[in-house]
């Protein structure tokens, strides 16, 4: 339990720290897109021109995306349901209860760095209006958050058939490794853009964790 929210800190320190660099360390204009700039500049360049710009990638992972919130339309649905038949949202599963806490949290961090821009894009999206906000990769982060907390929660909602949670196991783990790697691959985000969001929904996943440990023990305590 303890491990949890120390990682979580960990992470979160971890998150603040790079956002603090990418500000102040070797920063350089960005040629690509005028009046904007990136910090750790040789890093986020020499990456970015390793990988080039895949804008088919980009397709796939917003693709990937939207069946990601699918999935967490799914969870919903559960918790919806249960809230239903239970009649008391105290006997909604408390692993729904705080995935929602969880959902809410990333969702207003999603839209603070919209409005908090950090740094733009390498690139101008086409049909765009102007530089968009890159840090931290909001689709990463929602992306990680989305299938890392329900590859936890696979086994308490598919308990009867083992092939299906091989099955759904095999079909998240992809998907996210896809998501991450295909974000980078198709040269939208930097790469500091990426680490962001990787650091800040590890800092969630095991704070969501941590508090499910916390929970479960003082029900334990109680009994």
């Amino acid at each position: 339990m303890k491990k949890k929210f120390i990682t979580s800190a960990v992470c979160f320190g971890l998150f603040l720290l790079l956002i603090l660099l990418v500000k102040v360390v070797d920063v350089a204009p960005v040629a690509s897109v005028e009046g904007t700039e990136i910090g750790l500049s040789k890093l986020n360049f020499a990456i970015h021109d390793m990988f080039g710009e895949h804008l088919g990638w980009y397709k796939l992972t917003n693709i990937l995306g939207y069946l990601a919130i699918l999935i967490a339309l799914g969870f919903a649905a559960i918790g919806g349901l249960q809230l239903i038949y239970r009649r008391s949202i105290l006997k909604v599963d408390k692993e729904i209860l705080l995935l929602g806490c969880l959902y809410i949290v990333t969702v207003v961090l999603y839209v603070f760095f919209e409005k908090v821009i950090v740094n733009y894009r390498p690139l101008l999206l086409p049909g765009g209006e102007g530089p968009e906000a890159s840090f931290p990769s909001s689709h990463t982060m929602l992306s990680c958050v989305i299938l890392g907390s329900g590859l936890g929660l696979i086994k308490k909602y598919v308990r009867k058939n083992k092939n299906l949670q091989l099955v759904l196991t095999v079909v998240f783990a992809v998907m996210l490794a896809l998501i991450v790697a295909g974000r980078l691959l198709s040269g939208v985000h930097w790469f500091t853009d990426i680490l962001g969001g990787l650091l800040l929904s590890a800092a969630l996943l095991n704070a969501y964790e941590g508090l499910l440990k916390l929970w479960k023990h003082s029900e334990r305590g109680r009994k």
